[in-house]
């Protein structure tokens, strides 16, 4: 039996994100999108573990004192002497929130395969990555592929999170590499709006297509935001609806529907359960401000899942 339900790697960052109240007035918080997932992810009773490099600095000890308060395992952490911790800025707008990074040369964008000697990966039953982890350096998409590699031979199934960022490499790369990479996985969880960017259309069968035509054999959970999202099993696909509520800032949602899905497919929820449950949690998630604290604990998933729809 494996000793972690998840284990992740990928890019912490410190958060700075704008309030309304005053537009100078920036909220100190946690993010990085798979770091995010992982907490998720314990904060609705998973066994947890996350891998990265932070930076010896402040803000790097302050990540390993959030992950060990999750209960998130960090042993397979490394403190990098040589590199900084990386943050990033979240604005607010009529078109939503935008982000600006200060991530060059991070610790975490220093990982390499060595960093996974560790042996976490061979004691998880998922291991979940992301397409930042991808981007943010060659030495990192390394680590991704032999992470995935390392799960594959022990056994592990990989979760993979689309995560388009195209400030940090060109769409024809990010389109290459995510595709050799969603034929690994056993779940691709990829949004609408990175796809839109991949594939050049905004219709969800389509884009569905075009994912299983690239060679993806796994499940696949195309997420429309405000318009739930449609799992593709193989055999069907099942469109989901979403928990309709009044968002102040969706930073973590994405992140938080990725990790509550994982865990509750650990704790033997279908897929159509499992997505219902992960739905409520992002929609729950967009309620508070920054990516981390408004992530909701699974008391509060299931009692709102009580309350009637509307």
């Amino acid at each position: 039996m494996a000793d972690f339900d998840i284990v992740a790697l990928g890019e912490p960052l410190v958060e700075l994100n704008q309030t309304h109240k005053d537009q100078r007035q920036y909220l100190q918080g946690y993010g990085g999108d798979t770091s995010n997932a992982v907490i998720a992810a314990a904060r609705q009773g998973a066994r947890c573990a996350y891998l990265t490099r932070v930076g010896d600095d402040a803000f790097g000890r302050q990540f390993l004192d959030l992950w060990q308060a999750e209960g998130v395992d960090t042993s397979g952490v490394r403190v990098d002497g040589e590199a900084h911790t990386g943050l990033y800025f979240v604005q607010h707008g009529p078109q939503g929130h935008a982000f600006s990074y200060l991530r060059r040369d991070s610790a975490a964008s220093r990982m390499t395969p060595a960093d996974l000697d560790c042996g976490l990966v061979e004691r998880a039953r998922f291991l979940h990555v992301s397409g930042i982890s991808l981007a943010i350096s060659t030495s990192a998409c390394d680590t991704v592929f032999a992470a995935i590699e390392r799960a594959r031979a022990a056994g592990a199934q990989v979760s993979l999170d689309s995560n388009l960022r195209l400030r940090l490499w060109p769409v024809d790369r990010a389109r290459a590499v995510l595709r050799e990479t969603m034929r690994a996985a056993d779940l691709f969880l990829p949004s609408m709006d990175d796809m839109q960017h991949l594939t050049g259309n905004d219709d969800p069968e389509r884009t569905l297509d075009w994912i299983r035509d690239g060679g993806a054999a796994g499940v696949v959970v195309l997420k429309l935001g405000k318009d739930g999202s449609i799992i593709d099993d193989g055999a069907r696909r099942t469109a989901m609806p979403a928990l309709r509520v009044q968002a102040v800032d969706a930073t973590g949602a994405g992140d938080c529907f990725a990790g509550s899905l994982l865990a509750r497919r650990c704790q033997g929820d279908s897929w159509e359960d499992a997505v219902r449950y992960a739905n409520v949690a992002a929609a729950l998630s967009t309620q508070g401000y920054g990516a981390v604290d408004p992530l909701p604990r699974a008391a509060e998933v299931l009692a709102r899942m009580k309350q009637p729809a509307g």
